[in-house]
């Protein structure tokens, strides 16, 4: 094969690359309604009247809301492609989050965080479609990594956001944002979004039919493998701030300036590692030696509190960056082994037991805290990741093409 030919099979087509920003900002208009309620503790603790478990539950209700319809939403995209699934899902976020602006009752607020959570759902595994559908082999990993960010994207839309509109203007107003920017994005996708090609089969009984969960362990594998690796990543982004306050005695605002690098640096790392699986040819492979380095980065935070100054923030910045890479490289993997039938519902599902797991860290490594303190408890999640590296498979699985 010449290497005129080469590129020419895997170059990406332009309007494969619209589709992708078009994903990543349908994402991130959902993200940041789900992440609006969170970014209203404080206002809704001082100056509301809200307990911080009542204001803390509020803000758990559009990711509960989530966990419930991730697998559903996939099955549709499955079913009637990404296109009208993305569309009306951003569209019912905007209807959620307009009834969110007109209650002052709060229960009814989280309900209607609730419902926008479940729609909001829907971008989340049939973005990830999108890439597979459009990039070949050898050029997901990148977009990938590109997509991933839509997350942290609209977690930084939300922090810049909304406490300065919920000061200024309001509750309702601060959600109104999100009615904005997910009705806008439902019509643009309504309009531009366009469904992959799906390439047909020969074969009598094509192998993307078949459920891959009955076939082999490969998915149950990387499942289990992402949520093990939840641990350290969101013990990262729960506890980081406080522990350079608490214990390597920061103020609060260099502190959380280090914390939004930690996170952007995170960011960028995603997409390098993408880079790096499509010219391994692999995602396994990298996805091993990065649970290999994320135990090993925990184990350094553990020991970083006898470290001079400026260290801990250097290790923390590593720790963070390490902690996120998994996340493009896994469902990557995921979507090429669950093949175009498939893909929907098992991205859902990688998304559901990472959220799972996510719920979790927050009592489970406080109570670790507050009982044996911090660097044993870095040392004790740092085992998450370990458990993680003999249950990565040895060989990737791909039926996408």
């Amino acid at each position: 094969m010449t290497q005129a030919s080469r590129l020419e099979e895997t170059a990406v087509s332009p309007k494969a690359w619209t589709m992708l920003g078009i994903g990543v900002a349908a994402q991130a208009a959902g993200t940041v309604f789900v992440s609006t309620p969170a970014f209203l503790i404080p206002l809704l603790h001082s100056e509301h009247g809200l307990s911080l478990t009542q204001a803390g539950t509020l803000a758990a209700a559009p990711t509960f809301g989530m966990v419930l319809t991730l697998v559903a939403w996939g099955a549709m995209a499955d079913r009637f492609g990404e296109k009208w699934v993305i569309s009306i899902g951003l569209a019912l976020t905007a209807i959620a989050a307009l009834a969110a602006t007109t209650t002052d009752n709060y229960a009814l607020l989280g309900i209607a965080f609730l419902l926008g959570g479940m729609a909001a759902a829907s971008t989340n595994a049939a973005s990830g479609r999108v890439v597979v559908g459009w990039f070949p082999k050898d050029r997901r990993g990148l977009a990938m990594g590109i997509r991933q960010m839509s997350q942290p994207l609209g977690v930084t839309i939300a922090s810049l956001t909304i406490p300065t509109l919920a000061a200024n203007v309001g509750i309702g107003s601060a959600v109104g944002l999100s009615v904005a920017l997910n009705g806008v994005l439902a019509l643009i996708c309504a309009v531009a979004l366009v469904n992959p090609p799906r390439p047909a089969r020969s074969t009598d009984i094509p192998v993307e039919t078949i459920n891959p969960y009955l076939s082999n362990w490969f998915l149950w594998r990387i499942h289990l493998v992402s949520a093990l690796l939840v641990f350290p990543q969101f013990t990262l982004s729960t506890f980081g701030l406080v522990w350079l306050i608490s214990e390597q005695g920061w103020d609060a605002a260099p502190a959380g300036l280090l914390i939004g690098i930690s996170q952007f640096v995170g960011a960028l790392g995603r997409i390098v590692v993408g880079i790096w699986s499509d010219r391994a040819g692999s995602r396994v492979g990298p996805l091993r030696l990065v649970a290999v380095s994320a135990s090993a980065v925990m184990l350094a935070m553990a020991a970083a509190g006898a470290a001079p100054w400026g260290v801990p923030a250097l290790i923390l910045l590593l720790a963070t960056t390490v902690s996120v890479a998994d996340n493009g490289l896994a469902f990557t993997s995921v979507a090429e082994a669950a093949g175009p039938k498939w893909q929907g519902k098992a991205l859902g599902a990688q998304n559901t037991g990472q959220f799972i797991a996510a719920s979790a860290v927050g009592p489970v490594v406080g109570a670790l805290i507050g009982a044996v303190g911090y660097p044993l408890a870095f040392a004790i999640v740092a085992a998450f990741p370990a458990a993680a590296i003999p249950l990565v498979p040895s060989r990737d699985r791909d039926i996408s093409v």
